[in-house]
């Protein structure tokens, strides 16, 4: 509580002494809204350690983690791609980092991150990398976007778990992780909605249609999808293994919006209405997510109690909502408005810090309200994206087909079942650490008895 404290005092103290102007959005103009987009996403590049001497590529500063860069570059290739896709600087920026963050065996399992990487983590960062397929963004050389997200999708299925709850996956990949006996919503639903967005780009249904279903039903069978008494649907965040009988209730405007544009993709893909029930199901449930149509992360934000992760889940909400009003038109009704009223709040709250342009978290406000951080500045900037969202491609409408239905199930993968691989080099390294550290104990205590 003391960082949320003093961030949200000092804030106000900032807001009394600077002169604030919020960025000005007419939603009814596409070069107005792109120009809103990019101070927002200007600001988003604040954060970036990138750019700094000694600073990770790919990286956003701390407290952010790993899976906030995917969310985060998911957002910006959307802009760059809506709006600014003759800079070749950004361009740049994005590709850089989107594969250099790719890991050893270019699965987005990269070895450093093992201490704090879980299978949502790295589906986030599928979701991003989707992104990049969707909209043509430039090819790297040696594997393919397309390939990429197959390594992702191929990893995450290999770790089903059978052996407790009747399926699904656990939340984190590596045994030694907080959170390993525990199976999450938001994990099964990245891999739900890689695999529905990979069956309709590749027109694969067998392949990724069949991994979908599987998910769904283990989702009604466990208990984590439950009928509210009103009739709508509600999404548990998980339950520890092994059965799986006693879910957190807790609920998660990212987890509602994964699953909701997963449902728009297969609906695209297969036109079987079950899929577009389902999608509108959800969609009605998430106006839990809304307050006088103004989105809101409900379960912690009046409290002001969300943590820097929950104050990032609007942005991949925001941008499931946008693809959902695209893929299935008839949502729009619904969706549109309360994009617009989110986007114009956000807007208006990107008034604060030193530069004027700082987005808050409190999107009904009309103005800044204290908060700041790349969770701020990336929802602000998805909400404001979905705007303009736009039809995302596929194999038959345009989209590069450089695929690798393997890609991901080689033996270098075992990574991915929760080992790590030791090498020779790493055992001749830890034994020379091993003897370094002994010989200073060793000085030490002579220096102390001398």
């Amino acid at each position: 509580m003391f960082k949320y404290t003093f961030q949200f005092t000092w804030s106000y103290l900032l807001i009394a002494t600077i002169v604030v102007s919020a960025i000005e959005l007419d939603i009814s103009s596409n070069s107005s809204i792109c120009a809103a987009a990019k101070i927002v996403s200007d600001g988003a590049w604040n954060y970036y350690e990138g750019f700094a001497y000694g600073g990770v590529v790919g990286m956003f500063a701390q407290p952010n983690y790993w899976w906030n860069a995917g969310e985060a570059f998911g957002g910006l290739l959307d802009y760059y791609t809506f709006c600014d896709n003759k800079n070749t600087t950004l361009e740049g920026w994005i590709f850089n980092g989107m594969y250099h963050q790719a890991g050893e065996n270019f699965n987005y399992v990269p070895s450093n991150q093992s201490m704090t990487e879980g299978n949502d983590d790295q589906g986030v960062w599928g979701m991003a990398i989707m992104q990049a397929v969707e909209r043509n963004f430039t090819e790297p050389a040696s594997h393919s976007w397309l390939e990429l997200v197959q390594a992702v999708f191929n990893t995450m299925n290999s770790r089903w778990d059978t052996a407790n709850c009747g399926g699904g996956l656990r939340w984190q990949i590596f045994t030694w992780n907080s959170g390993y006996d525990y199976k999450n919503s938001i994990s099964n639903g990245c891999l739900f909605h890689l695999a529905a967005r990979l069956a309709r780009y590749t027109g694969n249904g067998t392949t990724y249609l069949d991994v979908a279903e599987r998910v769904w039903d283990w989702m009604e069978n466990v208990g984590f999808f439950t009928e509210e008494a009103d009739g709508t649907m509600r999404i548990y965040d998980g339950a520890n293994i092994p059965n799986c009988t006693d879910p957190t209730t807790l609920r998660w405007s990212y987890t509602y919006g994964i699953f909701l544009s997963g449902c728009a993709y297969l609906y695209d893909f297969t036109n079987d209405t079950k899929w577009q029930s389902r999608a509108n199901e959800i969609l009605q449930s998430s106006m839990y997510f809304f307050n006088n149509s103004i989105m809101q992360e409900t379960t912690c934000q009046p409290y002001l109690m969300c943590n820097n992760d929950q104050r990032s889940f609007r942005s991949l909400f925001s941008r499931c909502l946008g693809l959902t009003s695209i893929l299935m038109p008839e949502t729009a009704e619904t969706i549109r408005p309360l994009l617009e009223a989110s986007a114009q709040g956000a807007a208006a709250s990107c008034s604060g810090g030193t530069d004027g342009v700082t987005c808050g978290q409190d999107w009904s406000l009309g103005h800044w309200d204290g908060f700041y951080g790349l969770g701020e500045q990336t929802s602000s900037l998805e909400v404001i994206n979905s705007l303009i969202v736009q039809q995302p491609l596929s194999i038959k409408t345009g989209g590069t087909n450089r695929t690798n239905y393997a890609a991901g199930t080689g033996a270098e993968d075992t990574i991915n079942r929760n080992k790590i691989t030791v090498t020779g080099k790493d055992k001749a390294g830890a034994g020379i650490l091993t003897a370094v550290v002994l010989l200073i104990l060793l000085g030490g205590g002579v220096w102390m008895v001398l």
